[in-house]
């Protein structure tokens, strides 16, 4: 039986578009929840394009007004601010979790899971803990540790291990 304490564990995923990310932190994700654990999930918009919210909706039109915005339901909250957030501010918002997976946000010390399909980019290395990648990856530069990108378990099993807590 998991320990009541919550275990503020933090890691981060990085790599090229469609590489996976976003399939792996999902499969990730769900396992972790299955077995019990609050995971929180932190998505990276560097091109401001992302949208929770259709014109029209009032929510919308409150956050077009330039006020910061929370829709609070009987299942979930959703907020929108007018400005970014640093992660702590996020940590704090999200309250108690045990895992907190980061997409993208290169330039947090977190340790980071860069994933790569068909490709590896060498411009990835200097912020990566450790590659995972799937068997179109044939030649993996030496020095490199890889996880199994087909693999969830494995890589929670790194996650378990190298992790960063932050609370």
């Amino acid at each position: 039986m998991k320990s009541s304490t919550k275990k503020y564990l933090a890691v981060a995923f990085t790599g090229p578009s469609n590489s996976g990310k976003t399939t792996l932190i999902i499969k990730v994700s769900s396992i972790l929840q299955d077995m019990g654990y609050k995971v929180c999930i932190v998505k990276h918009d560097p091109k401001d394009k992302a949208s929770l919210d259709r014109e029209g909706k009032d929510s919308y039109k409150f956050f077009q007004t330039g006020a910061n915005v929370a829709v609070v339901g009987p299942t979930k909250t959703t907020m929108f601010k007018q400005e970014t957030s640093t992660i702590e501010e996020i940590i704090d918002m999200f309250g108690e979790f045990d895992y907190l997976l980061v997409e993208g946000l290169k330039t947090l010390p977190l340790p980071r899971i860069a994933i790569f399909r068909d490709k590896i980019e060498n411009s990835y290395f200097e912020i990566t803990d450790i590659i995972a990648t799937d068997e179109s990856i044939k030649n993996i530069p030496n020095g490199i540790k890889r996880l199994d990108l087909n693999n969830p378990e494995e890589i929670i099993k790194w996650i378990e291990q190298n992790a960063k807590r932050v609370k």
